[in-house]
């Protein structure tokens, strides 16, 4: 009875009210609106320029900027939009895609470039998002139309054609890759990919298995900068970037590929984009027999790339990468004769999960959880070679009989140890686990003056263990930064930092930097003189000590031994310290041709000190150890006791000469000197009889020497012709003479097969040649924006 009671009332109030209710209007579905501002290269506003706000291929409106350069559109559905500027005296130019949420406004920053050489955005100089035109620093830039030009299935190969970079491959493919920049050491670079460091403990980073696959861009600073990446940014900042999905319709791509020495690849993406969210996933084999003996090379790789836009101030990204390759070794054939049987595996794993929020117009905020887990696994099965036993001490195992001659015309003929005796199979096995969180705020205080702070906790575990033993460590490293950069009359730009560690092995270390870049004449399109800047960059970088030196520094090395500990206080013996760098460099950017030509002279200054070496035992005592600790080390210790300079020029040149040709090209000069050094082979260099009155360094180069590998004189080139639906693109590498070492022993453990180091390797031409053809155009989406 109630119930009916209940039902009559509410029928009678629905009869009463509703003339009233036909009158309301219906409830409106909130829209979104898309606003921005468009800016030159140097950060002035460029007012009546016009602005054409799109959906895939569809124009939905146009609008013109106001005098402060601002534009807006309004009453938009929810979606993915883009906007195309163009203006007078400016290359057109189509932003990256944003997604509208309901009912929400999103914000644009369009910065236009004079000429159509493209001004890329750089964030490894400052943290943040900044047209290169306004960075002091040494920046380079391969984006993912160079690298699909260059078609080559490594990142190291595209990284031939940066000046001040010299890449050194050990055998054919899968086989060991070194990148020296600014002439520093191999592990002296900093590698991120998508914000993740990449690193192992102490530098290294193995390029041998870093395929292109997946890669969008890669941006490279050529100077330290501890100041945003702390530890291991010694010598420059390696910053590779994954693509994301950008086309409404999903995007499959299958390729295939093969050659001889039973070689083939194979690579399958999907990327896309839906409401808020995008994603990428890539897939790629490569497989090769090389053409030596015992040479196989496998590389598989797997990379993912996911996002959710909540909101246009509010974003998660999640990033994937996963190699796992196997290469045999069959070691230096012109040195043995015969090819070795030991083989090597590497899996390796870059997770990050990063969130971004713009809490308000001038503050903007990041957190990044980043893990990274790195496996070697070498195997030496068995001896190789023929068994000698000269001293009855047990068999070396010997090499077939080889005539060696190097570049500098000395040469030699024996037989060299190619496996030393020893229990079989030898093997060595790495592991490292690194997470780290990270966190930047971003504030820009007025239109031209910006500062950031950043705060870094890492983890580090891992091991090395050969023979038996095995050598662990566990550090938690933190580490603080605050980087501020401005502009004055758009004409001088500065940004000037301080980092500091506090690491787990070494210590507080702080790192400051700063760098300039000024303006003599502006950017102009209509003038053959397009712009004039100098530049200049100082900084100190810092690197911490690999898990190998941390197991055979002086101070570990006591803390073991069972009077170890009375002897650490009573001489005051500390922890190992870390690597240190000071480099500054300076130069000038010349554009020409009204934009379509651009021309630079950077000259550099790289002093590294503190470096990490092992010394002997009877040496330590030079260094101001006590005898009494040097007496009580098996062998000797790893010791902060050398250096080296490097000092040199680089020469760039970057042309559109039209109708779809571009034209790159670099050249560097490099004067590297060690400038002190106590290891065995600087204080007691070897001597081949038959080259006599010429010391040799065995195994580390002397003192006054050019450090190993590293040339006077190298150049690249890349000519890349594109039309719309076809391309060609020529490159090279050119690299001079190099020191070097055999790094052999005869059959006595003599010095018959050492050459004399100076101009040991040969220079070397690199050409490759590559083309493409498009069967159907279509358009798409343009790419989404990068995640800092």
């Amino acid at each position: 009875m109630q119930a009916r009671r209940l039902y009559r009332i509410c029928f009678y109030l629905l009869l009463v009210l509703s003339p009233f209710i036909r009158s309301l209007p219906l409830l409106a579905i909130p829209q979104s609106a898309l606003q921005g501002r468009v800016l030159d290269p140097q950060g002035a506003v460029v007012s009546n320029a016009k602005v054409t706000l799109l959906q895939g291929t569809n124009t939905v409106s146009t609008a013109r900027t106001s005098e402060n350069g601002t534009f807006a559109f309004s009453a938009l559905d929810t979606g993915w939009y883009y906007v195309r500027v163009e203006a007078t005296g400016f290359t057109k130019k189509d932003t990256p895609s944003v997604f509208l949420a309901r009912g929400k406004t999103a914000n644009l920053e369009v910065l236009l470039q004079i000429g159509p050489l493209q001004q890329q955005i750089v964030v490894s100089a400052t943290g943040t998002d900044l047209p290169k035109s306004q960075v002091g620093a040494s920046v380079s830039v391969i984006d993912r139309e160079q690298l699909q030009a260059l078609n080559k299935l490594d990142v190291f190969e595209s990284l031939r054609l940066v000046p001040g970079v010299q890449v050194v491959q050990t055998g054919q493919r899968g086989g060991t890759t070194s990148v020296f920049v600014g002439g520093g050491n191999a592990d002296f670079n900093k590698v991120l990919i998508d914000g993740i460091p990449a690193n192992d403990i102490g530098g290294d980073f193995t390029f041998a298995t870093l395929s292109t696959g997946a890669v969008d861009r890669v941006e490279i600073l050529r100077g330290p900068n501890s100041v945003l990446y702390g530890a291991d940014a010694l010598g420059s900042v390696i910053n590779i970037t994954t693509r994301r999905g950008g086309s409404i319709i999903p995007e499959f791509i299958y390729s295939g590929d093969g050659g001889n020495f039973r070689t083939y690849r194979q690579q399958g993406s999907l990327a896309g984009a839906f409401r808020q969210f995008d994603y990428f996933s890539d897939f790629s084999r490569f497989d090769t027999q090389n053409s030596l003996p015992n040479n196989s090379f496998h590389n598989g790789t797997y990379a993912g790339n996911f996002g959710w836009q909540a909101n246009p101030t509010s974003g998660l990204r999640a990033t994937v990468r996963r190699t796992a390759a196997a290469v045999g070794l069959p070691n230096a054939m012109d040195f043995y004769g015969i090819p070795d049987d030991s083989f090597q595996k590497d899996q390796n794993t870059y997770v990050g999960v990063t969130g971004q929020h713009q809490t308000t117009a001038r503050w903007h905020n990041l957190v990044r959880y980043a893990y990274t887990r790195l496996g070697l696994n070498f195997v030496n099965p068995s001896p190789t070679g023929e068994a000698f036993d000269p001293f009855g001490f047990g068999p070396n195992f010997l090499g077939n009989t080889v005539s060696i001659r190097g570049a500098n015309g000395f040469s030699a003929t024996g037989r060299a140890v190619l496996d030393f005796g020893g229990d079989y199979p030898q093997r060595f096995n790495a592991s490292t686990t690194r997470q780290s969180v990270y966190a930047q705020s971003d504030l820009s205080i007025r239109p031209d003056l910006a500062a950031s702070f950043g705060f870094r906790y890492e983890n580090e575990s891992g091991f090395t263990e050969f023979a038996g033993s095995k050598s662990p460590t566990h550090r938690n490293n933190f580490s603080y930064f605050l980087e501020a950069h401005g502009s004055l009359r758009r004409r001088v730009y500065a940004a000037a930092g301080v980092g500091f560690e506090d690491n787990a092995v070494f210590g507080f270390a702080a790192s400051p930097r700063v760098s300039l870049a000024y303006y003599l004449r502006q950017p102009s399109s209509d003038r053959f003189l397009a712009e004039t800047k100098l530049k200049f960059n100082f900084g100190k970088g810092i690197k911490e000590p690999s898990i190998f030196n941390e197991g055979s520094s002086l101070f570990r090395l006591l803390s073991q031994l069972p009077q170890g500990p009375g002897l650490i206080p009573k001489f005051g013996v500390s922890p190992m310290g870390p690597e240190r760098s000071r480099s500054f460099d300076f130069g000038v950017e010349q554009g020409l041709a009204g934009g379509r030509v651009r021309l630079g002279v950077t000259f550099f200054h790289n002093r590294f000190f503190d470096l990490i070496e092992f010394v002997t035992k009877s040496v330590l005592p030079q260094l101001c150890v006590p005898p009494e600790v040097a007496a009580v080390t098996a062998f000797g210790a790893a010791i902060n006791s050398s250096s080296f300079r490097a000092r040199g020029a680089e020469a760039e040149l970057e042309a559109s000469l039209g109708h779809g040709l571009h034209l790159k090209g670099a050249y560097t000069y490099l004067d590297a000197v060690v400038t002190k050094s106590f290891s065995s082979s600087a204080l007691e260099p070897a001597f081949n009889p038959a080259f006599p009155g010429i010391p040799i360094g065995a195994f580390s180069p002397l003192v006054g020497n050019s450090p190993f590998r590293r040339a006077r004189h190298s150049g690249s080139l890349l000519v890349d012709y594109a039309r719309q639906r076809w391309g060609v693109a020529l490159s090279g590498y050119f690299v001079g003479r190099q020191d070097d070492s055999t790094f052999l022993s005869d059959a006595f453990f003599g010095n018959a097969l050492l050459l004399p180091n100076r101009h040991l390797d040969d220079g070397y031409q690199k050409i490759d040649w590559s083309g493409w053809y498009t069967v159907n155009v279509t358009k798409r989406l343009p790419d989404f924006p990068l995640c800092h």
